[in-house]
């Protein structure tokens, strides 16, 4: 068995170590999510705090860690007798992105429950993690189902296996930690206020803490049992305060002050709900314990406040995360401070303030600050939220058709984002479950029913009971029962909502008019990103502009990253319509190989003017005519918007628009508060609908 990274051992990461012992102190706290770039001791904390945590007694030989001296009434291994448990260490489950439902709450035996009456149940990762610690690695790529499925059994305590009448519940109290990467995607609001607390974390600048974190980290990986029986001593000590702040919990007494200071904090930042109240008093609780007193004081409230508000406060994706701490300290001068009760041994107030050559609980030793790093930073981290394209190259200043100029402009600022209206493609599809377009998911209503594919998972017992019925007296039934066999069963098939990706391919040459329309439509795009935020759908955007055309947002679902490209977009130069548009067709095919069952929409804004062939040479026109007949043919639904202007009108974006089998719309339906609702309005043929569903399986 591999030997963990000790915890004490990891450089700096203060408020990551204080957040995760403060929820070992008490589970109640509602366990932390922990957000930051690649590299930074996210997972290495988190699966190191295993080795803090108590032992547990359990009753022999049950499944679900009940305590003999509580054991759970409707413990499926129960009832217990009373008797002596077995101790064990705390156990650190890990839930993989791609796990089932099954795999997280468990199975029931359906043909057994039917035929029997028999609760045949394989315990999933919920039980497992029963009284520990359930780590999720990037959870913002979850899938929804499994997210709410978690939080709710979190909350609970407890987790249920539904299944056509037949039911199993057992207890599920466990510390819940989640890690993700913002650019790779963000939380839902109400899953962010699930969580009870969040920290920040970001590798440090400073070099001597970063020859620190090698230093350690090269330490470990020669000698990895070496270097943790050097770190004993430090973990033995943190391991005994968390018991012995576990002890003093309930003996720490939260007056009617420190319960003002939290209130009037939460109602000063307006954060919605009352779980933010609930959780910084528990936190501030956590905290009096930890530093061995029994009275909450004001320096509890102001940390607690840190750690379980910053993550509610945000109102959408765009906002900074983080907290106004002069205003914090502004609301909390505004009450005394509460008279503190004699401790007769007082306790450091923080797990940082070890000593010596090992660096004590806090990890820092040899005098290193205690700000960022951690084992696993070895490499500066990359700034994948930057844009590009702060140095494009110079575009050809040769005079322009249609009074384009030829000199790259400064880039336009995005219009205010708005609310969109609902965003969907024709026709049923399979994709990745999502909230927008009609499609065959896991969840949602049952339409009918089919064979199972491998394990049963939605059982249609109506569909299940007329297979198995013509076969009863064959089967020799006698009494009450039904004789169900595995042939017999049935899969429910669903209908739920999918995610889709829209691909916007904007024409960002020079002139007035152009960036006229890239304010509206980098408005617009940060709108639908703020919906697929919300919606879990993918959004792109690929601008061409002089001789080429480039990806200046890949299909992403970050909306961090998003706006920081959006906003440093250049305009300028010729209009390369033609390798735009094969630009387009090259994003959906790689997307297409990604996910084969995401369907795409792409939205082309242009006046239908072709001035440049690119790298690709020939005939500009005929270039795009070319390149636009191939992504009808590939059965891309599609939308032009014309943005041509002026008393003489060419016709060149209805000509496009022909050649895709799009419809085309004027420039006065490019306004920011309906383009949103310009792709929601989009129809096909019949023949069109058909090709766009059949793209998935063809693909696959």
């Amino acid at each position: 068995m591999t030997t963990p990274y000790p915890f004490t051992a990891v450089v700096g990461q203060t408020d990551l170590r204080l957040a995760l012992l403060l929820n070992a102190v008490s589970p109640a706290v509602g366990g932390v999510l922990v957000r930051g770039e690649k590299g930074t001791a996210k997972s290495t904390a988190v699966r190191a705090l295993s080795a803090l945590l108590p032992q547990v007694d359990v009753v022999p030989g049950c499944r679900f860690s009940c305590a003999p001296a509580a054991p759970d009434p409707a413990c499926p291994d129960g009832p217990h007798e009373p008797g002596p448990g077995a101790g064990r260490p705390a156990r650190m489950v890990e839930l993989p992105v791609g796990a089932s439902e099954d795999r997280l709450v468990g199975a029931l035996d359906i043909e057994r429950a039917l035929a029997e009456g028999v609760k045949a149940f394989e315990p999933g990762l919920l039980a497992d993690a029963h009284r520990g610690i359930l780590y999720v690695d990037e959870v913002n790529l979850l899938h929804d189902h499994l997210i709410d499925l978690l939080l709710d059994a979190a909350a609970m305590g407890a987790s249920y296996v539904e299944r056509e009448g037949v039911s199993v519940r057992h207890a599920a109290r466990f510390l819940l930690v989640g890690t993700m990467n913002p650019e790779e995607g963000e939380l839902r609001p109400q899953l962010l206020d699930r969580f009870g607390l969040t920290v920040e974390v970001a590798a440090s600048r400073e070099p001597a803490q970063r020859v620190e974190v090698v230093r350690r980290r090269l330490a470990y990986e020669d000698d990895p049992a070496g270097f943790a029986a050097r770190w004993t001593g430090d973990e033995s000590e943190v391991r005994a305060r968390v018991v012995a702040a576990r002890a003093l919990l309930p003996q720490v007494r939260l007056g009617d002050t420190a319960l003002l200071q939290i209130a009037a904090t939460c109602a000063g930042f307006e954060v919605d709900g009352m779980r933010a109240d609930i959780v910084m008093a528990r936190t501030a609780t956590a905290l009096a314990a930890w530093a061995g007193r029994t009275s909450v004081l004001k320096e509890d409230v102001r940390q607690a406040a840190l750690l379980a508000l910053p993550h509610r406060r945000r109102r959408n994706p765009f906002d900074a995360p983080g907290l106004d701490e002069d205003k914090l300290d502004e609301i909390l001068d505004g009450f005394p401070d509460e008279e503190p009760e004699p401790e007769p041994d007082p306790e450091p107030e923080g797990p940082d303030d070890g000593g010596g050559d090992g660096g004590g609980p806090g990890g820092d030793g040899g005098g290193v600050p205690p700000q960022g790093g951690g084992p696993e930073t070895g490499h500066a981290p990359e700034e994948t939220a930057a844009p590009e394209e702060t140095a494009p190259e110079p575009q050809p200043s040769a005079p322009q058709q249609g009074g384009a100029g030829g000199a790259e402009q400064a880039a336009v600022g995005a219009a205010e984002p708005f609310r969109t209206k609902t965003l969907s493609v024709p026709g049923l599809g399979e994709g990745a479950a999502g909230r927008r377009s009609r499609a065959r998911t896991a969840h949602g209503r049952t339409t009918g029913s089919q064979r199972p594919r491998g394990q049963l998972t939605k059982l249609h017992l109506a569909a299940t009971v007329h297979a198995a019925a013509p076969h009863q007296k064959a089967r020799g039934r006698i009494g009450r029962g039904l004789v169900v066999r595995r042939d017999d069963l049935r899969q429910a098939t669903r209908e739920g909502r999918e995610g889709n990706l829209v691909l916007f391919c904007v024409d960002a040459s020079g002139s007035m008019a152009a960036r006229q329309r890239m304010g509206a439509v980098k408005g617009a795009v940060l709108s639908l990103l703020l919906d697929a935020y919300q919606r879990r759908d993918k959004v792109g955007l690929i601008t061409f502009r002089g001789a080429d055309a480039e990806l200046a947002l890949p299909p992403t679902s970050s909306v961090d990253a998003a706006a920081a490209r959006l906003e440093k977009l250049p305009t300028g130069g010729r209009t390369p319509l033609g390798p735009g548009l094969l630009k387009a067709h090259e994003v959906l095919r790689i997307e297409r190989l990604r996910d084969p069952s995401r369907r795409p929409l792409l939205v082309v804004v242009t006046d239908g003017r072709a001035t440049s062939a690119g790298a690709v040479g020939g005939d500009p026109r005929e270039l795009s005519g070319r390149s636009a007949r191939l992504l009808a043919a590939e059965g891309i639904a599609s939308v032009v918007v014309d943005c041509e202007s002026g008393p003489v009108r060419l016709g060149l974006a209805g000509a496009l628009a022909a050649d895709l089998g799009a419809p085309a719309v004027t420039l006065d339906g490019l306004r920011a508060d309906s383009l949103a609702g310009l792709v929601k309005n989009v129809r096909t043929s019949v023949t069109r609908t058909a090709s766009l569903n059949s793209i998935p399986r063809r693909a696959a």
